[in-house]
């Protein structure tokens, strides 16, 4: 027997994972539900039938009980067939103890009781599923905005169209005027605008020429533009908001889970206190009685709309909610720390000072710079911008524009090649001509080179968020953080100029990110920790910390590694995501406490025999209900905006 093939389970995890998802599909609770309210109809109809002086032989009650068997084959078989898996799994929770009451009340014969048991779960579940639908509308909408075609232009010129899924890279796509950008690419004809606010949350419209990136989702302007696709339909930057989105609301939360430990105690509780009082007073009724008004269902329904109401508010105020375990450990975070460019400060910088190169007019290179930096999302290019503007200096037409990550940002402006580049990468490309270049200073520079000759060099001071010193002062007072770090690669000075202005007493400076790591696991080890970030250098800290929230839309990596990401970074969108996390907790444990208390009140009255089976059922029904319509309170942000407005 030692060389015994191993038995096979006679039901696999798999398999009884199959079958659940069957026995919980919409259409076929729906069905049920339908089932259930016309055999529960037909069965009163009979039952009162005399009154309409029906004959004699469809009165009775056994005849009055016909559609309630019918319902029990077709609606109570699915849950004995739920209750079997339960059991296979050796689970024990909320709608375990339902499945319970039915069938004992089947065996009592409260046909009625164990009817409305059935309207109970089916009634729950199709509730439920109603209110994900709504709680979850962020996802289908952002699929509805997405065109289902892109207009492919053929080597001979002609415009056809085709699915997206069709669109491959190198592809030339067409994207007519008010229409939204199909896939990421590059143009490669036309001159326009386009809306990217959507994707950014700043109401700006990005200029475009030949040569500049373009985003999928951005809506374009009154110009066609061509485009080159540069990534496919499904790897393009809406395809991967669309990718967070649904990941988010099918990962199953932590807080959920806690729903099921919490059933898992209370319905043996229950089912010990109903058999003790069917014992004590020999009373059957009693029994079931108490079993039904017992059932949680608030852990069944009122969890899952909480936490999915509240990824959905978070998806209109343009924050991702990649992992939604992190409203649940939000609240309960008492040390947040900070990167320092691009989450307290703005991470655009403004320019302070311009050190023309040899033979070379400061206001011209600004000028050049400042056309050429019209097509550049980078953060330095709206410093130059504001730079241009403030001394009123006329902008050059710009014949093509290029900008690849690592080779700067380069052009043609009014006759000019221009190139925006960075010290190192010029130190390296052209030391003779870095040997022209100033001594390195504070704060952040870039070096501009017109016709190949250096031009000038730009140096920009990064202004601290508006809003940060009255940010960074509430977090102990409203949200109870204990301790608030900031963390920087950058230079003693700056980090120090910056906790200074914001009232941050404990500063750490030119940090690696192998130190932010060291650090940040250190003091999640002593307490929940909030880490904000916005670099790729930030990724790890954000994996570490107990919630990571990533700022900006550049790196992909950061997102990837944080809980919760905010496309465009702002101080205040970070409080309104802690308020969120706060209601949703509020609202949460009103739901599931406030509805255990009901349940808890109605088996003492069960006990009593103040309650029947059928009257037990009709008040879990107003249980559900009232958890229900109180989870969904949390789809309406007027209570966010009152939380936000009275922190103010």
């Amino acid at each position: 027997m030692a060389n015994a093939a191993p038995v096979t389970p006679v039901a696999p995890v798999g398999v009884l994972e199959r079958l659940d998802d069957i026995l919980s599909m919409p259409v076929l609770n729906r069905a049920i539900l339908i089932v259930t309210l016309l055999a529960m109809a037909g069965h009163f109809i009979l039952m009162f039938a005399g009154t309409f002086g029906w004959p004699e032989m469809v009165l009775g009650q056994r005849t009055a009980d016909l559609p309630l068997f019918v319902l029990f084959i077709v609606g109570g078989l699915p849950i004995l067939a739920q209750l079997a898996i339960k059991l296979l799994r050796r689970e024990m929770g909320a709608d375990f103890l339902a499945a319970i009451s039915f069938v004992t009340g089947v065996i009592l014969a409260e046909y009625l009781a164990a009817s409305l048991i059935i309207l109970m779960l089916t009634g729950g579940q199709v509730l439920e599923s109603f209110a994900m639908r709504k709680a979850s509308s962020a996802l289908n909408a952002l699929a509805r905005r997405m065109p289902s075609v892109a207009h492919r232009k053929d080597p001979d010129g002609e415009v056809s169209d085709i699915a997206l899924d069709e669109v491959e890279i190198g592809d030339l796509i067409a994207v007519f005027p008010h229409e939204t950008a199909p896939v990421d690419g590059v143009v490669v004809d036309g001159h326009g605008s386009m809306d990217e606010s959507y994707l950014t949350g700043e109401p700006y419209v990005v200029a475009k020429a030949p040569g500049t990136n373009v985003l999928s989702g951005a809506i374009n302007g009154e110009a066609v533009l061509i485009i080159r696709a540069e990534k496919r339909a499904r790897d393009s930057r809406y395809a991967q908001i669309m990718n967070v989105m649904a990941e988010a609301e099918q990962k199953r939360p932590h807080i959920r889970r806690l729903g099921d430990q919490i059933g898992a105690w209370f319905a043996p509780a229950a089912l010990l206190f109903a058999m003790l009082v069917g014992y004590l007073s020999d009373d059957s009724s009693r029994f079931l009685a108490v079993l039904v008004v017992a059932t949680p269902c608030p852990l069944l329904i009122a969890i899952p709309i909480t936490v999915m109401s509240a990824i959905s508010i978070a998806a209109r105020r343009g924050i991702v909610v990649r992992d939604p375990t992190v409203l649940e450990r939000l609240p309960t975070c008492q040390t947040a720390i900070f990167d320092k460019t691009g989450t307290l400060t703005y991470g655009r910088p403004e320019l302070v000072e311009i050190l023309p190169g040899p033979d070379m007019d400061g206001e011209l290179v600004l000028r050049l710079a400042a056309s050429l930096e019209r097509y550049s999302k980078h953060p330095l290019a709206s410093a130059v911008l504001a730079a241009a503007q403030d001394r009123k200096l006329p902008l050059d037409a710009v014949n093509h524009a290029s900008e690849k990550p690592g080779q700067g940002l380069r052009g043609r402006a009014d006759g000019h090649e221009v190139t925006v580049t960075h010290r190192s990468k010029l130190m390296k490309s052209d030391p003779d001509i870095a040997r022209l270049l100033p001594e390195t200073s504070a704060g952040l520079e870039c070096v501009v080179l017109v016709d190949g000759k250096y031009g000038a060099t730009f140096r920009f001071r990064d202004a601290p968020r508006a809003e940060g010193e009255s940010f960074v002062g509430h977090l102990g007072a409203i949200h109870h953080f204990k301790k608030v770090m900031l963390l920087s690669g950058d230079r003693e000075s700056e980090v120090s100029y910056l906790s200074n202005l914001l009232g941050i007493s404990d500063s750490l400076a030119s940090q690696s990110p192998e130190q932010k790591v060291a650090i940040v696991r250190d003091e999640a080890a002593r307490a929940p920790t909030l880490f904000m970030g916005d670099g790729i250098n930030d990724a790890p800290a954000l994996a570490v910390a107990t919630v990571g929230i990533a700022f900006g839309k550049e790196s992909a990596v950061t997102a990837d590694a944080a809980g919760a990401v905010i496309p465009e970074a702002s101080l205040v969108t970070v409080d309104e995501l802690l308020h969120i996390s706060m209601a949703m907790r509020r609202i949460l444990l009103q739901s599931v406490i406030g509805g255990m208390v009901l349940s808890i009140v109605a088996m003492g009255f069960a006990a009593a025999g103040y309650i029947t089976p059928v009257a037990g059922a009709l008040l879990q029904e107003g249980i559900d209900v009232i958890a229900i319509v109180n989870a969904l309170r949390l789809a309406l942000k007027h209570d966010i905006d009152a939380d936000i407005m009275a922190d103010a």
